[in-house]
């Protein structure tokens, strides 16, 4: 057979390979531009493994773990490194459970010290400078099924069941296979970064460079309220027999969906029942209620039940949204591209908020701004003035930064942060990021109630992360209390939505690589009907039906 010479454009620069030509080795020819190892090669806009054949021809760059799939890849990788040493040195197994401080939080089955958590690293690191191969392996699906159960991994078991492909793909390192939702890098030589915690008998933290911390290993800072919601999910969904995907899968395909639907949602009203207790419990001292979190966190309908429950305990909430204190439009700053810089601090009339605020507990009457979008500037036409029982809700980005109404005293103040704090995984090593359960979210909400399509929530999603990397995740711990919006069911349903969604992105498009990755997570869940969640749910912010408007 003739080995034919097709035409490419590598990072700008034209150039004629051959087709048995892999993208490593085209990528050292290059690595000398980039600062960390190449990763992943992407041409025309698809992911390519480095192992693969250049068959076409197209534009061909590369990505190391700058680039946000790279970023994923080089932590899969890192996931599977931390399994291979641990069960080396200590016979034991992972699981891997939720992020936490730019980290990940990863339990054992075996008891831990800290000794061994150091002896773990210089394993890792001895493994990395062995230049160890992660080999990629097709194998029919049921001799993955027999693998894992040879091993006793019960959670794959589960997961390959539930996978309708007849080949699935594995990664061998050293001894061990292992299944993963991204590709891999060739060998474990690229993972020169990254740092091993010791956080508790049966738990570590996985630290790593991610396209937020500057390409550095970022102290580890522990964030116990938010650590402890995590906790306290995992402990309800091990008495609900909910561990991963598989085990709801389970309960979807015997019927049983719909008591758990109804279980969830009274303990998430509970929940924020016993914040609304708190509150009132304290109402002699609380005036302002302060409620941030990121995007599609589901603020909405959380501040709509809270000043509800509020009512309800004979108290009169006031909602204010922090947006209708934005500066006039022309003196809004700017980012470095002229564009108007809407998520910064600097972007809300902080002196006229802290003014009106202070104001109306000092129990005067005052005249309030809304905002006009449209033309660009505050309007002042309405009048607030509280009485005994009064309290005001502020709901905002930035209503855990301190900088925010300084003027007032910590103890006139609850702030709560609110997020879907995700801790469903896939299985044992395959997590769920509770950014990918907010995109979800937001991807459904925007095609419902905004007109957006989803490549238009998708392209502006780097944007909306980068805002709340900035203004809301370093001012968590501010919070006096942490809600967690996240429902244990919600993906099953979130999937009949958004799953024909996905689907209409094309090929072609930069954004194909994102659809699909999500199709491919989705497809690990069977479809949960919403006929069973009520009007109140704060999941109907985002599917529709809420009964708040």
């Amino acid at each position: 057979m003739m080995i034919e010479n097709i035409k490419v454009n590598v990072m700008g620069e034209e150039k004629e390979v051959s087709t048995n030509t892999t993208y490593l080795e085209l990528s050292q020819i290059y690595q000398q531009r980039f600062d960390n190892p190449i990763i992943i090669a992407k041409q025309d806009g698809h992911y390519r493994e480095l192992t693969d054949k250049v068959e076409t021809g197209g534009d061909i760059e590369f990505c190391d773990y700058n680039d946000r799939e790279g970023n994923r890849i080089y932590l899969n990788a890192l996931v599977y490194l931390t399994i291979y040493a641990f069960k080396e040195l200590y016979k034991g197994n992972l699981t891997v459970r939720h992020s936490i401080d730019k980290g990940l939080y990863i339990e054992t089955d075996t008891k831990i010290t800290e000794e061994k958590v150091a002896f773990l690293k210089q394993r890792m690191t001895e493994l990395v400078a062995m230049n160890l191969p992660i080999k990629k392996i097709n194998v029919d699906r049921m001799d993955a099924i027999k693998y894992f159960e040879s091993i006793g991994d019960k959670s794959k078991v589960g997961l390959m069941k539930y996978n309708t492909n007849t080949y699935v793909t594995l990664y061998k390192l050293g001894n061990m296979y292992n299944f993963f939702f991204s590709c891999m890098p060739v060998s474990l030589s690229v993972l020169k970064k990254f740092d091993v915690k010791y956080l508790n008998s049966t738990g570590l933290v996985l630290l790593f460079p991610t396209v937020y911390s500057d390409n550095k290993i970022k102290e580890y800072v522990h964030h116990p309220k938010i650590f402890e919601v995590f906790s306290d999910y995992h402990d309800w969904a091990k008495l609900m027999n909910i561990d991963n995907s598989y085990s709801l899968n389970e309960l979807v395909s015997k019927g049983d969906i719909g008591n758990l639907i109804r279980m969830d949602e009274m303990l998430q009203s509970n929940r924020l029942l016993n914040v609304a207790k708190d509150i009132f419990n304290k109402r002699d001292k609380i005036k302002i209620v302060l409620i941030a979190g990121p995007s599609s966190s589901g603020k909405t309908t959380t501040c709509n039940k809270l000043a509800m429950y509020l009512k309800s305990l004979g108290l009169v909430p006031h909602t204010i949204s922090m947006d209708d204190y934005f500066l006039k439009r022309e003196d809004t700053p700017k980012n470095a591209d002229g564009s108007y810089d809407f998520e910064c601090l600097e972007a809300v009339d902080l002196n006229l908020f802290d003014k009106q605020m202070k104001e109306l507990l000092d129990g005067k009457e005052v005249l309030m701004p809304i905002y006009n979008f449209l033309l660009g500037q505050p309007e002042f036409r309405k009048t607030l003035k509280l009485d005994k029982n009064d309290i005001l809700m502020i709901e905002g980005i930035h209503g855990l930064n301190p900088k925010v109404l300084e003027s007032i005293p910590l103890e006139n103040k609850y702030k709560i942060y609110i997020s879907p704090l995700t801790g469903l995984n896939l299985d044992n090593h395959n997590r769920i990021s509770t950014t990918d359960n907010r995109l979800l979210r937001r991807i459904v909400r925007d095609n419902k109630t905004r007109g957006y399509n989803v490549v238009d929530t998708i392209e502006r999603w780097p944007t909306v992360r980068n805002g709340e990397e900035k203004y809301i995740f370093p001012y968590q711990d501010e919070a006096d209390c942490v809600f967690n919006s996240a429902l244990i069911y919600e993906l099953g349903v979130l999937k009949t939505y958004v799953e024909p969604l996905l689907y209409s992105v094309d090929s072609n498009s930069k954004y194909y690589n994102e659809a699909k990755r999500l199709i491919n997570m989705l497809k690990m869940f069977l479809p949960i009907p919403s006929e069973d969640i009520p009007k109140d749910s704060l999941l109907r912010e985002f599917i529709g039906g809420s009964c708040f408007k």
